[in-house]
Formats: structure tokens, C-alpha cells, sequence
């Protein structure tokens, strides 16, 4: 009988990978250019590349919360071309309508991981109709993936490690520091990575 489930990993490709096994590999990032867009000539820049993309990688960075009941908006939007990456502050409101756009144009696809959340968080930001974004660790759970995290996603996929780094650092903050533009830079450029993986693995068409 003919088996009609689609879903099964390609050959090789683990569902899982241990805490040591992930340990071990080697630690990666994204050293491409960045740019931190603060002047409009950046603005109109990186709209125009994004434009130039059938997928980008797409991320937020929202400041912590550590005491109960305390919550803070996103404050930052991360976009990978295959060129740059482009780090959106939301303090700068002339950056919004150009995300709007981007989120809504069906023709680019924004791929990350766990986007549900970053989506529903920015919307209580800005509105906007999302169309055609892809999110990585749903299509693994698909696949029967049993760990859908960007950092075992890349070291499934990728065979490398990415570090948590400035995580739990201020997102709001004004000047962004390079350890937090390096690290913002990479969850996004990994997530067009990622995407870019699965498409050669036939996990996304």
C-alpha cells in the first residue's frame, strides 16, 4: 500500500540532538554586513534590498520582563537579505510602514522560528496583514522533529552552534551594543538559512 504521509525526514537528518552533541559543535554567527538603520537614506536602502528577496529571515528582540505582571512592546525587527542584515529600532516610527509592507507582500517569504508570537506582539505595535510567513519550527514538528528551537535547528541542519548571548539584554535601549547587534543579526540571518536548508531538503516547496 502506497505510504501518503509526506512528512518523513530525509535520510541522515537526526529528530534530535543532544545537549552534548549541540555543545560540541562549532559556534557560528553571522559576520556579513549590518546595518543599524537610523537616517532615511538607510531606510530607503534596505527597503529596496528587501524588495530584491523572494525570503528573508525575520526576527524580533522584545526588552525583559522580569517582574510579575510587567511587559514591554518589541523594540526591535531583524531582516536578512542574502546581502545584509537590517536591525529595524521601533522607537523610529517611519520604519513601520515599510515592515507593514514587507509582512504583507505574499510575493517574499519571511521565514524564522517561533514567529506566531513575534507577529501577535508586533501587532500590538502596528497593524498589518501578514501573507506568506514561514515558521521553521512548525514545518520540523511536522516532520516529527522533536526539538523545534532555532539553536537545534541549526545544529540538526546546520551542523553548527549559535549562542543565547544578549538575549535578556535591553532591546529598547537607544545605541545598541555590538554584542546585541551581532546576536540580532544571527537569529535572523539563521532563520533564512534555515529556510534556505529546508527548501534544498524538499521540507518546504
Amino acid at each position: 500500500m502506497h505510504n501518503a504521509d509526506p512528512f518523513v525526514l530525509p535520510e541522515g537528518i537526526r529528530p534530535a540532538i543532544s545537549r552534548e552533541a549541540l555543545a560540541a559543535l562549532p559556534v557560528h554567527r553571522y559576520e556579513g554586513p549590518v546595518c543599524v538603520v537610523t537616517t532615511r537614506t538607510e531606510l530607503n536602502s534596505a527597503l529596496a534590498d528587501i524588495q530584491q528577496e523572494s525570503v528573508v529571515g525575520f526576527d524580533t528582540e522584545t526588552r525583559p520582563a522580569f517582574k510579575k505582571g510587567e511587559r514591554y512592546d518589541p523594540a526591535l525587527v531583524q531582516v536578512a537579505t542574502a546581502r545584509c542584515v537590517y536591525l529595524f529600532q521601533l522607537r523610529r516610527v517611519d520604519v513601520i510602514p515599510g515592515l507593514a509592507d514587507m509582512l504583507a507582500e505574499p510575493r517574499i517569504v519571511k521565514a524564522g522560528v517561533a514567529v506566531a508570537r513575534d507577529l501577535k506582539e508586533l501587532k500590538e505595535v502596528f497593524a498589518f496583514a501578514e501573507k506568506n510567513v514561514v515558521d521553521l519550527g512548525v514545518i520540523g514538528r511536522k516532520y516529527g522533529l522533536e526539538q523545534t528551537g532555532v539553536r537545534n535547528l541549526a545544529g540538526i541542519f546546520l551542523d553548527y552552534r549559535i549562542t543565547k548571548g544578549a538575549r535578556t539584554s535591553n532591546w529598547a535601549a537607544t545605541a545598541l551594543t555590538p554584542a546585541q547587534i551581532a546576536y540580532a543579526a544571527t537569529d535572523a540571518w539563521i532563520g533564512r538559512e534555515l529556510y534556505l536548508c529546508f527548501k534544498r531538503l524538499a521540507l518546504v516547496r
